[in-house]
């Protein structure tokens, strides 16, 4: 039997999957935990890796392994390839007065005609120009820069070639903001403008392309979310994912030039475009609600259920940690509507999966403005087992809703890669079980109470 692996190396943790090249089984797993906040050490990502693989079994028998991401983290080496940093990730949102300045200088058109997207707080072109300014000593070491999963690969490959060793793909640059996913080219004009000074980029592999560690095949990797649509095998549908962050994206074959911001136009793993609507907050916001009402995430979805459709008016703007789209990092969240009949536990829970639940179909409609038909959506991440989540979805979303079963996806679309990698044909392995088809009432009183206490959240706001 031949083996490929595929890592996930996360916000929140590092999983791995070993599964068999031909009919695609699991064969085994481990998962270890990464450190908590918005810049970390590299090299916990690193020991969390060796932790989850040691969890897995090891990698001595596999012949492929691939690495999928969380995107945008910048990994800023100096000449010695070593971390001249923490590394700033994606949800640190300090960088959103350089993406203002970034954008004023060039123009939201010039940003989308070069990269697709217009850079928000969460793009390591940000990150970087944050780092110009405010420590310009540790900007002036930075010789190389390189996201998480391209950082990993290349510590796992024992640093081979040296910073001219590090690669990545597609996908994941198409997220840094100085990356053309049409031309496959790095813009080091715009990487300039960030940095103040050009630094080395990594290499861009194709979807099938590798390296190699030793005897084993090493795909390119990729950001999380294209691994997962590549994971979940979603071909063209929609895809909502509710982990740490919530995203709604689909592969076209065409990119996205959406000037308002709202559309990253990213690329896929497949060698396509991957359009995507990020909202900061998605599974924490069910987190939270589990603190603020003392109860386990079980018993939240029995409260929610409890509560009749709209929480009796009861609305929470889930903005816990500022937010993307609307593009809103300094904003907090808000309750409205609380009064005497909707001020229960039920109440509270039920606004909170709505609340979060109406900023993804605020994503969706994101997307179908750039044209992209949304009638069905596939449903994963953590928050995506949530009974409360899956009965609540099809209700605000107003379509059908596929689950997948339970699964470690971005992991898997990584195993997926690997296999293409070591075969040169990508792997039709089917799903570890049935989907699950999910259909309610759409009730839009839901999504229009939303909007209108999130037009008063904002006027609050300024």
């Amino acid at each position: 039997m031949t083996l490929v692996a595929g890592v996930d190396t996360s916000t929140q943790s590092c999983k791995v999957v070993v599964r068999d090249l031909v009919t695609g089984a699991l064969v085994r797993h481990g998962s270890a935990r990464h450190a908590d906040g918005t810049e970390v050490d590299p090299a916990h990502w690193e020991s969390a890796l060796h932790e989850a693989v040691a969890r897995a079994g090891g990698l001595d028998d596999v012949a492929g392994v691939a690495i999928g991401g969380q995107q945008h983290g910048a990994v800023c080496l100096d000449d010695d390839g070593e971390v001249v940093r923490p590394a700033l990730l994606w949800n640190d949102t300090r960088s959103a007065p350089q993406a203002e300045r970034l954008v004023a200088e060039l123009g939201a058109d010039a940003w989308v005609a070069a990269t697709g997207s217009v850079p928000v707080a969460a793009f390591t072109v940000t990150k970087l120009a944050w780092i110009a300014e405010h420590e310009p000593e540790n900007a002036r070491r930075i010789a190389a820069v390189c996201l998480p999963h391209d950082w990993l690969t290349w510590r796992l490959r024992g640093r081979e070639g040296g910073l001219d060793g590090i690669v990545t793909d597609r996908s994941d640059a198409s997220g840094t903001g100085y990356f053309d996913p049409v031309t496959g080219d790095h813009r080091h004009d715009l990487l300039v403008r960030a940095l103040g000074h050009d630094a080395q980029l990594p290499r861009v592999l194709a979807p099938s392309g590798s390296v190699q560690w030793g005897e084993r095949t090493v795909g390119a990797g990729m950001g999380d979310n294209a691994a997962a649509a590549l994971g979940v095998d979603a071909g063209d549908e929609v895809v909502v994912s509710l982990g740490t962050s919530g995203t709604a994206f689909a592969r076209s074959a065409v990119p996205s030039r959406d000037t308002s911001g709202a559309v990253a136009g990213f690329a896929d793993a497949t060698g396509a475009f991957l359009p995507l609507v990020c909202t900061l907050n998605a599974a924490r916001v069910l987190d939270a609600a589990c603190a603020l009402l003392g109860v386990d995430h079980a018993r939240l979805a029995e409260l929610a259920l409890a509560a009749p459709s709209g929480a009796d008016g009861l609305v929470m703007l889930p903005y816990l940690a500022g937010e993307r789209t609307p593009n809103l990092p300094l904003a907090t969240g808000g309750l409205l509507g609380l009064d005497l009949s909707n001020a229960t536990p039920a109440h509270l829970a039920r606004a909170a999966v709505e609340g979060m639940l109406c900023g993804v179909a605020d994503a969706l409609d994101a997307l179908a403005a750039q044209g992209k038909v949304v009638d069905g959506v596939r449903l994963v991440g953590g928050a995506a087992s949530s009974p409360a989540v899956q009965a609540i979805a099809p209700i605000v979303f107003g379509v059908p809703v596929t689950v997948p079963p339970p699964g470690e996806y971005v992991a898997d679309g990584a195993a997926r890669q690997a296999a293409w990698a070591l075969t040169g044909e990508r792997p039709t392995w089917p799903l570890d079980g049935d989907l699950l088809t999910l259909e309610a009432p759409h009730d839009p009183a839901v999504r229009a109470r939303y909007a209108e206490a999130r037009e008063h959240w904002l006027a609050r706001l300024g």
